[in-house]
């Protein structure tokens, strides 16, 4: 079965999310959309650290995957919390939460699918 994938507009209408963006796997921004003022910049600078963490988390999937025997990949989505702001990525799709507003559930279904 083939799920839909969520539009930036879409991932807006989540629990928490102010912005939305896709980016390429070099990390160059493709789109963005924002319920906040996010400048054209910081979205840009966004979308580079996002690729360049993914890269990250998919050469240490198939690391833990060898060490630890575990299957960790392919490496689906990833996310980071810290002070009242979470950011969560699933492909090269991201989207900045304010956290004590987020559905991780939700959102974990939006960007990366069904499981």
């Amino acid at each position: 079965m083939v799920t839909k994938m969520a539009t930036l507009d879409d991932l807006l209408t989540l629990n928490g999310v102010v912005a939305a963006g896709e980016f390429t796997a070099e990390g160059k921004l493709v789109n963005y959309k924002a319920k906040i003022e996010m400048s054209p910049e910081l979205a840009a600078m966004s979308a580079q650290f996002s690729a360049t963490v993914t890269m990250l988390f998919n050469t240490l999937a198939g690391a833990f995957t060898q060490l630890s025997k575990m299957n960790w990949v392919p490496q689906e989505g990833w996310l980071y919390t810290g002070g009242d702001w979470t950011v969560a990525v699933g492909g090269t799709r991201g989207v900045f939460v304010e956290t004590g507003k987020a559905d991780f559930n939700q959102l974990f279904k939006a960007l990366v699918g069904n499981r």
